[in-house]
């Protein structure tokens, strides 16, 4: 009996072990069958897809790569995941939600939240942006104090967009309001109609205004149509809160660390181009600065066959002369070269002023070596210049929309009329390296070419003091040595007395 008991245990235990096994395999299969969240998909895929627009406050190519406002942040965030960004342009953003619902991207981050506010199918992450819709008028009206003062007057309104829809509600409390209706073109353009006298008015959005005030001195801010709207990432709305949870806790992180408040310095505090009224500190800087360079600038000219004096005049535009400068995009050192360039040309150290010199004139170099052989004379000079500051990649869209536009690729004259226009979504949306900020390149050229002529100025003035103390016994001056510099000199130059730069 004992045996028969024992025997039963025995057949028992072995029962028990195997459904335990059985349940814990039934387990361990339910777990792995269990669907991944779309966070977990996405670390395993090692991409965070995400659409964008381009344009001035989202993405845009800079003279390192992509760059802009909502790209910094998202790529903030793809490091924090430890994924790669993959960003998608899309202009046609009524076709966004679609996608974002078929699982064919993850997050929308276009500066689109309001006109989705009403959209229950999205939700929206904490804001990283508050805009204002802005009545912006030409400083030749007289400046609106309210509403009523806008009726009869020309203002102009993006079709299809959130500043419509704000004009609409303006219109219900004020029905003589009109307006003009404007397709296919970017609130910069608005900006452009404003400036040039066509319209007496344009409603346009307050991080647009700001980020182009300086170059539309003749617009100025008239109202604020309504209250702050906040600006954020959209996510489809669905169960899963993994992607929404992670964007909360980085933007939290970023707001109360001080990155986010960097950030939007960095892209939307501008300090207002170098001009040539400027030139009483530069021919301070030229006293008390340049003498402790101008040696290794020359040698470095003399290196790659350049005029030492337009090396030096890039290196005042580029640094104030100051070897240890630093700009928010990164670009350092006395030549402020971007880190892939520094690398490209061998430059180790970008803050070292031997180091930099010789890579900026280097550079010079290959940007004429580069440039097409139909561009000649001063003309190369100038667009060399704008490749330096923009990228050679900006400079052939401007070389190519100049020709659409009917002007001479080859002539700087009309390249520096067009290129502005890659700043206007109707012409950067065509462009091979899309947004540029084009309106500065054509600021750079101007002033340094006036840099380099105020350095001639300069230079022939110490020539001729030199020349009067260099008198022969009978007190007359030997003239010999300035012959000689003004020969080299002449010999190295790209520019004579004459130029088409209309300022100059």
């Amino acid at each position: 009996m004992d045996i028969r008991k024992h025997k039963n245990a025995k057949r028992l235990s072995i029962t028990n072990v195997l459904i335990a096994v059985f349940l814990i395999c039934c387990t361990s299969l339910l777990v792995r069958s269990a669907p991944q969240s779309q966070l977990e998909q996405i670390l395993a895929s090692g991409e965070l897809r995400v659409i964008s627009r381009n344009g001035p406050t989202t993405f845009y190519e800079g003279s390192e790569g992509l760059t802009g406002f909502e790209y910094t942040l998202l790529q903030g965030f793809a490091h924090s995941l430890g994924v790669k960004l993959v960003i998608k342009n899309d202009d046609l953003l009524n076709d966004v939600y679609p996608k974002i619902k078929s699982d064919a991207f993850d997050v929308i981050s276009a500066g689109v939240a309001s006109k989705f506010s009403a959209t229950e199918h999205l939700r929206f992450a904490a804001p990283y942006m508050e805009v204002t819709q802005q009545l912006i008028f030409n400083t030749n009206q007289t400046a609106p104090q309210n509403v009523t003062d806008l009726i009869g007057k020309n203002i102009l309104v993006l079709a299809n967009s959130a500043q419509l829809k704000q004009f609409h509600s303006l219109q219900k409390l004020v029905p003589e309001l009109k307006c003009t209706e404007v397709e296919g073109v970017e609130m910069t353009d608005l900006l452009d109609m404003v400036e040039q006298g066509k319209a007496d008015y344009a409603v346009v959005d307050s991080a647009i205004y700001k980020l182009y005030r300086y170059s539309y001195p003749h617009t100025q801010l008239g109202l604020n149509l309504n209250e702050s709207q906040p600006v954020a990432w959209a996510f489809a709305e669905t169960q899963d809160n993994s992607l929404y949870e992670a964007a909360q806790q980085y933007l939290t992180s970023i707001r109360h660390d001080g990155t986010l408040a960097q950030i939007t310095s960095r892209f939307f505090d501008q300090m207002v181009e170098v001009s040539t009224d400027d030139t009483v500190r530069f021919s301070q800087e030229l006293e008390r600065r340049l003498p402790y360079w101008e040696e290794g600038i020359k040698a470095a000219a003399d290196e790659y066959g350049l005029d030492w004096q337009l090396v030096a005049a890039i290196g005042y535009q580029e640094s104030h002369w100051d070897p240890k400068a630093e700009s928010v995009t990164g670009v350092r050192g006395f030549m402020m070269l971007t880190n892939n360039t520094a690398k490209e040309l061998g430059v180790r150290n970008r803050e070292d002023p031997a180091q930099s010199i010789n890579g900026g004139a280097k550079y010079i170099k290959y940007l004429q070596e580069r440039l097409s052989d139909k561009v000649q004379g001063d003309d190369r000079l100038y667009m060399v210049l704008a490749a330096y500051n923009l990228g050679l990649g900006h400079l052939e869209d401007a070389r190519t929309l100049t020709e659409k536009k009917g002007g001479n690729p080859n002539r700087w004259e009309d390249v520096s009329q067009y290129f502005p226009l890659l700043a206007k979504y109707q012409y950067y949306s065509t462009a091979k390296h899309g947004y540029a900020r084009g309106w500065e390149p054509v600021t750079y050229v101007q002033n340094v070419i006036n840099y380099q002529k105020i350095l001639e100025r300069h230079e022939k003035h110490a020539q001729f003091r030199m020349a009067t103390l260099n008198t022969n016994a009978n007190g007359v001056a030997n003239p010999m040595q300035l012959k000689s510099t003004a020969v080299e000199k002449l010999s190295r130059n790209n520019l004579d007395n004459s130029s088409s730069l209309s300022i100059l």
